[in-house]
């Protein structure tokens, strides 16, 4: 299911309408699994975070309130996303991305858990990526956020990728605690160049 509807909209989106653009793909880990974080204001960042990573294909952790109910819950893990307990977070929380990660696949999180721009970032994704021992990848959105815009308004969406962040470089030089606060803290002022940097060229 992914496959197709990520195919589906990067026409609609990126060739038809070229309402998505990308600044940073330099910074785009290739050809090895990472985790890629965004600022989280709506649901249309996920979808175009999704489309400027295109055709690797992106696999989300969720709260597990959207998969409620058997259609639901097979929809969301059909386009790859899992579920977490952001309540009472669990072993899964750590062990399905670190598995994804293995599996060298992308994981994409948005540390903030919140829809607002300059929230203060959470530490799951600086200890999954130190679990696993990859990269971040941070990125910012800038644009509509309602699908309609996307579409039918004028404005376009741009996805802004800033220099990965490497786990390993911190967990040689801190005890485990300490280097995902430094990897979290390093992760929330990059998004917030990265997305005052946007506002200023969008």
């Amino acid at each position: 299911m992914y496959k197709f509807l990520a195919t589906l909209i990067y026409f609609v989106t990126n060739i038809l309408l070229r309402k998505v653009k990308v600044i940073g793909k330099e910074n785009i880990p290739k050809n090895e699994a990472f985790i890629v974080t965004c600022n989280h204001r709506s649901m249309v960042e996920i979808i175009i975070l999704a489309m400027a990573l295109y055709p690797r294909e992106v696999h989300y952790m969720a709260k597990q309130e959207l998969f409620k109910g058997k259609l639901l819950d097979k929809f969301f893990r059909s386009v790859n996303a899992f579920p977490v307990n952001r309540a009472n977070p669990g072993p899964s929380t750590i062990k399905t991305p670190v598995k994804l990660i293995k599996e060298n696949k992308i994981v994409g999180i948005f540390p903030s858990g919140q829809r607002a721009d300059n929230a203060p970032m959470k530490k799951g994704a600086a200890t999954i990526s130190v679990m696993s021992k990859s990269k971040l990848l941070p990125a910012a959105y800038e644009g509509p956020i309602k699908f309609k815009d996307v579409i039918f308004g004028k404005e376009k969406c741009y996805i802004m990728f800033g220099e990965p962040i490497d786990s390993q470089s911190f967990t040689a030089q801190y005890k485990k605690n300490e280097a995902i606060e430094e990897i979290t803290q390093t992760l929330e002022s990059k998004t917030n160049t990265l997305i005052a940097t946007l506002k200023h060229e969008a």
